[in-house]
């Protein structure tokens, strides 16, 4: 139909020319907004999980489709993948947490739950699975550890640790260095760490006035970012909770993440979706923002999603970025050299 761009048919690697004013690839694979997307530790394969009941694996040069996961029956909420990108975890709001083998697609282990599985992941090792569930329908909110080792753990649907956490919901998590504590972001706004030996809180820190949406780790696991429906993302320290910077925008922040490489971070967000239809529609006026990392100063916006932000996230060698929208789409972002060139003047 006239003046409507249809997307070309991927090309093959060699065919793919520099990007011209940074011009996105755009991945099509989900039918329903995007929840969250992850890199596997070489950043050859970006995984995107949505509303829509699948995971997609994309090769992250050129956004071909790899494969798809299938086997969840509601919302995924979650996705990750373990260091050697072996195995692929994903947990739905149809009570269950699955593993895949990453390269067939075969369902390896399904743990069942009594409420959603809102966030999880593998440990530095890859051995130990780390997921959260929702505070709904009369149970509390749990985070559970099972030893994917143990033949017996799955089998018999029992975690090693199961820590109750009752006063709040888990909205976030990530494992801290080496495996050793999992950092929860809470409904409230609160940070906590549990031990993964004893299911103990080792320390706790409240920087945020309303609910963490995101946390992601920088490369070498020492700090990490929280984004937070208060309008601000902030940094801290991994082993102690330290607060060391704050990033302050005008809406929400759905996601966050620090460049590998660059003193920088992004955030992504938007405005609530109830005051989406009052603002102007034809251009994407969803922005994913840069800033400095040390200076807290905004240096950046690149426009394109047509909805707000679910989930943003830096490839491991910093040279570009993917972001998920409310609109369905995946796009990675390869950075102009503009970019690299980039240096504040203090």
């Amino acid at each position: 139909s006239a003046g409507l761009l249809l997307p070309s048919a991927p090309r093959a690697a060699s065919e793919i020319r520099p990007p011209r004013n940074m011009r996105p690839i755009l991945l099509q694979g989900h039918e329903r907004s995007i929840t969250q997307i992850k890199y596997n530790r070489e950043g050859d394969l970006v995984f995107s999980c949505a509303k829509d009941t699948v995971v997609n694996a994309w090769y992250s040069l050129n956004g071909e489709r790899l494969g798809t996961y299938i086997g969840h029956t509601g919302a995924v909420w979650c996705v990750d993948v373990d260091w050697d990108t072996k195995q692929v975890l994903a947990g739905s709001a149809d009570n269950s947490c699955r593993i895949w083998d990453c390269e067939t697609g075969k369902q390896m282990a399904l743990f069942k739950t009594s409420s959603a599985v809102r966030t999880g992941g593998f440990d530095f090792s890859g051995n130990i699975v780390m997921f959260t569930t929702d505070k709904q329908m009369g149970y509390s909110c749990y985070v559970s550890f099972f030893d994917i080792r143990d033949p017996a753990q799955i089998s018999n649907n029992e975690p090693y640790m199961k820590v109750a956490v009752n006063d709040s919901k888990i909205t976030s998590a990530v494992w801290g260095p080496l495996g050793e504590f999992v950092i929860a972001g809470l409904e409230t706004g609160e940070l906590l760490q549990f031990s993964s030996k004893s299911g103990e809180v080792i320390s706790k820190a409240k920087e945020h006035t309303k609910q963490i949406n995101d946390i992601q780790t920088s490369l070498d696991l020492t700090m990490f970012i929280t984004a937070s429906k208060d309008n601000t993302a902030k940094l801290f320290d991994s082993a102690t909770l330290d607060h060391l910077k704050t990033f302050r925008t005008e809406r929400p922040v759905n996601s966050a993440a620090i460049s590998p490489n660059a003193e920088h971070v992004v955030l992504g967000g938007g405005q609530e979706a109830m005051d989406v239809t009052t603002t102007s529609t034809r251009i994407g006026k969803f922005e994913a923002r840069f800033f400095h990392l040390s200076f807290e100063e905004e240096f950046g916006r690149v426009k394109g999603h047509f909805g707000p932000i679910n989930s943003l996230t830096y490839h491991p060698d910093g040279k570009s970025y993917s972001s998920g929208g409310e609109d369905g789409y995946v796009r990675i972002h390869h950075f102009d050299p503009q970019y690299f060139e980039f240096e504040m003047e203090f």
